[in-house]
Formats: C-alpha cells, structure tokens, sequence
C-alpha cells in the first residue's frame, strides 16, 4: 500500500495544550507521525511518496471563506498583539450572546474555535495546509484505479475541524475535503468510516444535511468523552441528509468484542448505501493504552478491523487522525493496512 506523507507536518509543532486545569506539552505532536512512519518503513508497507499541491478550490468547496482566511492570518495576527505565547481561544460566542466577528484577533480565535485544547502557532496553517494535500494524493491516486487501498499520513489530524471551526487538534477536514473531491470527480456516493475515538463532530456537521454522503462513527459516549456536545445516537442527519449519519456512541470499558459488532453494523450500513468509495478516518485511539480515551481495544483487534474493512471491497481511503504519542501507535495503524491488503 502507498502512503502519502509531508515533512512539513513539523511545522505543527505547538508547545502548550490545555489539560486537565493545566498547560502541558500537547498529545498531539510531530513525534506522531514519526512512529507511524518508522512502522511504515520497517514493515515495508509499500513507497512512501510526497503529495502534490491541490489550492485552495477543494477546501473552499466545504469550509467557510471567512473560516480559511482566519487561519491563514491567524497567528501573524496574533503574534503582532505582542502576546508571547500561542493563540489559545478563552472566550466564545455562547448561548445568547451576539454572533458577530470581532476585529480583534483574541475575539476570532475565540469565534472560530470550538475548544481551548488546541492553540495556534507559527506554522500551524502551513502545515494543514500539507495536511489536506496529502488527503487530497491519497484520493487521487486511489482514483486512478491502479491502487484498492491507500494510506494518507496526515498531520494535522481533521475530522474535529467543522465548516467554520478548529479545534480537537484539526484545522481543516482532511478526511470530509478528501470525500468531496471524490464526488467532484464522479463518485456518486461516498461513505466517511470514523474509527476515531472520538466523534468527528466536524465531519458530521459538515455533511449533515445531505444524502450523497455517508457519515459513520463509532465513537467513545460524548456524556463522557470530548467533544461532549456531539455524537448521540439521535443525531441522524436532517432535511436531505436525514438518515445519512450515523453514530454508535459507547461507554467507557468497551471491549472489543461490542466495538466489533458495531463496526460490523456499520460496514453493512455502507454496503446498503452503495458508496463507491469509502473514507476511513484512522483514529487508533480506541487502543487499550492511548492516555486520552477509555476503550480496551489490543493490538491484535486492528488486524481484525483492517479484514473487515477490506470485505467490503470498496476502493479505500485511509485518512489518520487520532491515536497517541505511544509506542504501539505505529504499530496499531499498520496493522489496520496490512489487514485490509491481506
């Protein structure tokens, strides 16, 4: 299997998270993606390849203008206020206050953002930018139909960033930009997999009211896990998208064997649906060790859901999103590809 990867994922490299009442050193960091590729590498995976440059078009086909251009701006606006640190949201447009724009860049971090955990800083934009390239290779090359799977090694991860807000650790929607251009290019119908542990509350906005896409997620019970406010089992989709999401919320504990049967749930749910390609966003947090999520998944289960996957026998698009700083991670992520290539 290809993977698509950039080195300009470093340019993320943001010093401060919000934690549990303190600043700590982010989960989410460069050293991610160099244990997934090390495992990569070292198992002979296939070629490894850079992406090329896609524009600006497919980002502006799903996110809001106003939205990309904050982020384009953001941290030159931020860093010019003569604050020291990075741009961290502490104040939102919240229930009964106005929804305008402010001018005052501490005011659009704030409007544009759906959490405080993930701050900006220099080289944040440029690296989401190589982000969605890579997403974006990955489902061209997929589509040139010499390939039934492909791995794209995106860093920054997307499935949390929604028409017009970041946070979770994503900017841009690698996974839901990826799919559109799918359906921009032919695909009639196209199914988005999240096996994040955590909803993408991002990727469900965005394709919330239509039926060409389907929207699946299998996801720890936002009562109890992040992003809190979206993700129950209600939440199907509306107008022309009613039935078009679907979410399988779980508690903490889970062990494989319930997460299995709701994936294989899933899975028929996309046969059903007839998508002619399908977006697995790879979140491996679901892992037994990962430091920020609560279900009880081993090693050994990512080989299953790699099979299960691949007997759908769909062209596959493999979008990374969460699963964290541990030494199992690159081992977890390759087990889902060998799988899936048998």
């Amino acid at each position: 299997m290809i993977t698509i990867y950039s080195e300009k994922h470093r340019l993320r490299n943001a010093k401060t998270e919000l934690f549990g009442g303190q600043l700590v050193s982010p989960f989410e960091n460069p050293s991610r993606a160099d244990i997934v590729l090390e495992r990569v590498q070292s198992e002979n995976l296939g070629d490894v390849i850079a992406p090329r440059e896609f524009g600006m078009e497919p980002v502006l086909a799903l996110h809001d203008a106003g939205f990309v251009e904050f982020l384009r701006m953001a941290w030159d606006e931020w860093s010019k206020t003569g604050y020291e640190g990075e741009a961290i949201p502490t104040c939102w447009p919240a229930r009964r206050m106005s929804q305008r724009i402010p001018n005052f860049i501490e005011g659009k971090v704030g409007y544009y953002s759906l959490s405080s955990e993930t701050s900006i800083n220099k080289g944040t934009w440029e690296a989401a930018v190589a982000s969605k390239d890579v997403a974006l290779t990955g489902a061209e090359l997929l589509l040139s139909g010499n390939e039934n799977g492909v791995f794209s090694l995106c860093r920054p991860p997307g499935h949390h960033a929604a028409f017009d807000m970041f946070g979770g650790y994503c900017f841009l929607n690698n996974a839901a930009i990826a799919a559109q251009w799918f359906r921009d290019n032919g695909i009639d119908r196209v199914s988005i997999l999240d096996v994040d542990f955590h909803h993408g509350n991002g990727t469900q906005d965005i394709f919330y009211e239509r039926e060409d896409v389907l929207y699946l997620s299998l996801h720890g019970d936002p009562r109890d896990a992040f992003p809190h406010f979206s993700g129950y089992p209600e939440e199907t989709g509306q107008n022309a998208g009613e039935g078009a999401t679907l979410n399988w919320p779980m508690p903490p504990g889970t062990q494989f064997k319930k997460w299995c049967d709701c994936l294989k749930e899933s899975l028929a749910k996309i046969d059903q649906f007839g998508a002619g390609v399908i977006v697995v966003s790879l979140g491996v947090d679901t892992f037994e060790k990962d430091p920020i999520s609560f279900f009880k998944l081993k090693s050994e289960d990512f080989l299953s859901i790699g099979k299960l996957i691949a007997e759908l026998q769909r062209p596959t698009l493999f979008v990374m999103e969460g699963g964290y700083d541990i030494n199992e991670l690159g081992i977890n992520v390759v087990n889902v590809l060998q799988a899936f290539e048998g």
